[in-house]
């Protein structure tokens, strides 16, 4: 039994109908190979678009991938710890240079908007190393201005440049093979979670015995050293949908936002998700400061380094989703998320393990859950994977310690923050876990009122069946039809070149 929305295209399976969404269609037979980058820079002869030879996805190119996004979304998080020390630096109060860091997230959503929808729209090289490139060389002005106001200009045009990473996600997702796309794009998006690690920790020390100023000098070198590894080694691809405007774009993805039941499922789950992050690291510090543990700041710190784990983790955890139903894996990954809160919620106060146990779980489970979720996802359309990912993506936490209430969109962080820390506060932390426990809950009735086999316009009910492993029968199938569309490519792009 199931409910399905039946207003004109017929499904993949036949049996039911729904209003089409123009997504776009591979362009690939009309773009020929090309030889520079924006028209003036030689693009290096071994990473250049062959029809006969498609680049390969290895594990190398998926960790340059990983790196990437871990410099580039540590731009959003550079000036955190630094908080204090640019305010003594600018001379300005503290509630002045608490807009540093909104303004950096508030243009980092206005990117996710507007550019890295362009995925689906031009050749995905050159947006990558444009997308390293400026905020390289804004970080330049933030090392060296004398400015507030300069610098908060800066900050937010760094957010809007800063989507090289959500532009290479559904690019790993598209240059990896079926089998073993869940473990590609696994060690890409454990590059995020690093990226915010690594940028805290390493701008936290650097100031502790030097200038601020340091750290933006550090990270523009960095950047440089990424931007000139991508130059050589990002494979040139053709545009997916290069007959598409882009309005049509925008407009498509305002559509897919209210038409595709996979998708909406999976935000409203990742929105719940985000909210237990966010209340589980924001409680922790009062949890951690007072009886019975007493901790200093800089211990407490230390705590968010056990996100490292569910780095190490990630190659195990794509093999794992690779081999199972999208489905299944998020409702595995969900169950353990909602063990984990049971452990915090039961023992968080009373048991420094109960704390480490939740550390690791979240972490590890999390990224199980949003890589599950963001495979099944990206299986809606091939070509509208960078739309797909943006509107995830805007769903979900970016920031953990600055609301933005100017953009509704961040309802996870919002509600772990305002009513996690409120209900701490007015009840302890049992009761702030409990309420964690109730939004891992709704993420379970979500899941589990649209299953894993459904028709893609249905939008709840049970149909296919309850495999829950991925058929090495399917997967053949459908290696077989992706090699003979890519004959089909070749040949047509050939023609294209040399027309009889």
């Amino acid at each position: 039994m199931s409910v399905t929305a039946a207003k004109g295209e017929s499904t993949s399976s036949g049996s039911s109908t729904s209003v089409a969404v123009d997504i776009g269609k591979p362009s690939l037979e009309r773009e020929p190979p090309r030889f520079r980058d924006f028209g003036i820079i030689p693009i290096p002869r071994r990473v250049r678009y062959d029809p006969n030879v498609p680049p390969e996805f290895g594990i190398w190119l998926s960790v340059l991938f990983g790196v990437t996004c871990t410099f580039s979304v540590a731009n959003l998080y550079y000036c955190q710890p630094l908080l204090i020390k640019l305010s003594q630096s600018f001379n300005v109060s503290y509630s002045e240079v608490s807009r540093i860091p909104t303004l950096l997230q508030a243009g980092y959503a206005v990117g996710l908007l507007l550019i890295s929808p362009m995925g689906d729209l031009v050749r995905r090289r050159p947006l990558v190393l444009i997308s390293t490139l400026v905020p390289t060389a804004l970080t330049i002005g933030l090392a060296t201005t004398s400015s507030i106001t300069a610098f908060q200009t800066l900050s937010f045009f760094i957010g809007v440049s800063t989507v090289a990473a959500p532009v290479l996600i559904p690019l790993a997702a598209d240059l990896a093979p079926p089998a073993r796309r869940a473990s590609a794009m696994a060690i890409v998006l454990s590059g995020l979670l690093l990226g915010i690690v690594i940028a805290r920790v390493f701008a936290g020390l650097i100031a502790q015995f030097a200038s601020w100023r340091i750290v933006y000098y550090a990270a523009v070198g960095v950047q440089a050293a990424v931007l000139a590894t991508l130059y050589f080694t990002v494979p040139d691809y053709p545009a997916k949908n290069a007959g598409m405007a882009y309005v049509g774009i925008l407009w498509s993805m305002a559509k897919l936002a209210v038409t595709e039941p996979q998708l909406i499922q999976a935000c409203l789950i990742l929105i719940a998700s985000d909210a237990c992050y966010t209340n589980f690291w924001v409680t922790l510090t009062f949890i951690l400061g007072r009886a019975p543990y007493h901790y200093s700041t800089l211990v407490i710190g230390l705590f968010g380094l056990i996100g490292l784990f569910g780095v190490t983790m990630a190659p195990l955890v794509g093999r794992l989703v690779d081999r199972l139903v999208p489905w299944y894996a998020a409702l595995f990954a969900t169950l353990c998320l909602a063990a984990t809160w049971a452990i915090q919620t039961g023992a968080g106060g009373v048991g420094i393990a109960a704390v480490v146990i939740a550390c690791l779980g979240l972490d590890l489970f999390g990224q199980m859950q949003q890589l599950s979720l963001t495979t099944s996802v990206f299986g809606i359309s091939d070509d509208a994977r960078s739309r797909l990912n943006a509107l995830m993506i805007l769903s979900m936490l970016t920031d953990l310690n600055s609301p933005l209430l100017c953009f509704q969109i961040f309802i996870g962080q919002v509600m772990g923050t305002a009513v996690g820390t409120k209900v701490y506060l007015d009840h302890g932390w049992r009761a702030s876990g409990a309420v964690s426990l109730g939004w891992v809950g709704w993420q379970l009735v979500i899941l589990l009122l649209r299953g894993p086999h459904v028709e893609r316009y249905t939008w709840l009910g049970y149909q296919g069946g309850a495999a829950w492993r991925k058929a090495e029968e399917q997967t053949d199938v459908r290696e077989d039809a992706a090699d003979d569309e890519k004959k089909q490519d070749v040949t047509s792009t050939e023609q294209a070149v040399n027309p009889v």
